[in-house]
């Protein structure tokens, strides 16, 4: 069993209500980042191709979107943030103009690595809202903690990220995530500040990992997520927040219990709590997440005192 390639709607911190589009397969990626939730990385890719056909994907959204309308079930956005990274899909500029003609507004959440590359920088233009990673600008602190493929060059993706601002019409936003002992050093929390700067996003986040991450990693110090905040603030003016609180337990199912959670976990990593409320609301019990890990689907992991739940990706499989 797998998750589907439409999952939600999720709470999201930055967005409201999104209904996830994971339009790449598990889990190829550009980086390998440390604090990632959904495990390693198991290809590291930088050219973009083609995973899914588009006219599929537009399918599986607009039934999506049926059903949570019938379910009363509200949608703010629809999300590319899939179990790799998202601009490698070549189609992804058709599939957010396909998804805009269904009346919804279309985000995507981008590590930002290949927007050296001009045709990456087209297809994330039609997007409504964009979201960039930006945990270091300094080469030492970029390879701890993104761990990015071999070929890609930061000074490139940095002027490339600049290039697209020119020419995005959109909401920009940037995240940073802080990771004790990785990229937590305010030198590094300046020289960021600068480049956000002259990037002049809308909304600037300050992060650390809430979920489990791949990696034995713990967040930053609440004193220097703070100071990072202010430096930030120093900077940017307005605009800038915290995103270091949990999201809330307001998942939505919109099909089948088994395959709305693994489609979800697949993604986005579901706490104990989150887990009881959502079985709760689809009338059912905990004999449905036993049987998921009985049959090697779901894994339980600790985090920060707390109990998550999570699809196994193909290689996590025993």
């Amino acid at each position: 069993m797998t998750g589907a390639i439409v999952y939600g709607p999720v709470p999201s911190r930055r967005l409201g209500r999104s209904l996830g589009v994971n339009n790449i397969p598990p889990k190829i990626c550009s980086y390998s980042c440390v604090y990632c939730q959904l495990g390693r990385t198991l290809r590291m890719h930088v050219e973009p191709g083609s995973f899914y056909k588009m006219a599929w994907i537009a399918e599986k959204v607009r039934t999506k979107l049926k059903r949570a309308a019938d379910k009363g079930e509200l949608v703010d956005y629809v999300t590319f943030v899939p179990d790799g990274e998202p601009t490698l899909d070549v189609a992804l500029g058709r599939e957010i103009e396909v998804l805009k003609t269904l009346g919804v507004r279309v985000a995507v959440i981008t590590n930002g690595s290949l927007l050296w590359r001009e045709d990456v920088r087209q297809n994330l233009r039609h997007a409504d809202w964009v979201s960039l990673k930006v945990d270091a600008v300094s080469e030492g602190m970029w390879h701890r903690i993104n761990r990015p493929h071999k070929s890609l060059d930061l000074e490139a993706i940095l002027q490339g990220m600049l290039r697209f601002t020119q020419s995005f019409d959109g909401e920009l936003a940037t995240e940073t995530m802080l990771v004790r002992g990785k990229n937590d050093d305010l030198d590094e929390v300046e020289r960021i500040a600068g480049f956000l700067a002259l990037l002049r996003p809308t909304k600037v986040y300050v992060a650390i990992p809430t979920r489990p991450p791949v990696e034995r990693v713990m967040p930053a110090s609440e004193q220097t997520v703070n100071a990072a905040y202010q430096v930030f603030t120093e900077r940017l003016g307005k605009g800038v927040e915290y995103l270091t609180a949990y999201e809330g337990n307001a998942f939505a199912g919109t099909g089948s219990v088994q395959e709305d959670l693994l489609s979800i976990t697949a993604v986005h990593p579901m706490r104990e709590d989150a887990v009881a409320e959502f079985l709760k609301r689809a009338g059912t019990g905990w004999e449905t997440i036993r049987g998921l890990i009985k049959n090697r689907n779901l894994m339980e992991v600790a985090y920060q005192g707390k109990k998550f739940y999570m699809r196994k990706l193909p290689a996590q499989k025993q």
